[in-house]
């Protein structure tokens, strides 16, 4: 599944493919790019799945289209990886599909359901008490 969150509006795109490689992560983002108007500059952030790297050839097709890749091993920092959570949890935790179309149905259900109620994506930040900050740099220089 390859999924893309607008952040402006918090709605989610999905796509199931029968393989996962570069070829069908270019079709998805042609999809992506095509519901965008044309002049619009478009930032995409990707975690660093080997079909997310080696696209120069795609991007220089697309120059309005930027990639950003998080760290490894920190794909929470993607946004789109809080709506694959709240899918988990709402659709995936002790279901049992028997095949993949009904599994497939059960994406598009939730992502139409999802839609429905889309907001646009706000980061929130946690404060961090003084002394939680101080108590962690004291440890840091022990």
């Amino acid at each position: 599944m390859f999924a893309a969150l607008e952040v402006a509006t918090g709605v989610i795109r999905g796509k199931t493919t029968q393989t996962r490689k570069r070829a069908d992560f270019q079709a998805f983002m042609e999809e992506v790019v095509a519901d965008q108007p044309a002049d619009r500059q478009i930032h995409v952030i990707l975690d660093n799945l080997n079909t997310h790297k080696k696209n120069e050839d795609w991007l220089a097709a697309h120059p309005n289209v930027t990639f950003h890749f998080t760290p490894t091993s920190a794909s929470w920092l993607n946004p789109v990886e809080i709506g694959f959570g709240i899918f988990q949890r709402k659709t995936l935790n002790n279901a049992s599909f028997r095949n993949i179309d009904q599994l497939i149905g059960a994406i598009h259900a939730f992502t139409a359901a999802y839609n429905k109620k889309a907001a646009p994506f706000v980061w929130r930040k946690r404060e961090v008490r003084d002394a939680q900050l101080r108590n962690t740099i004291v440890n840091l220089r022990n």
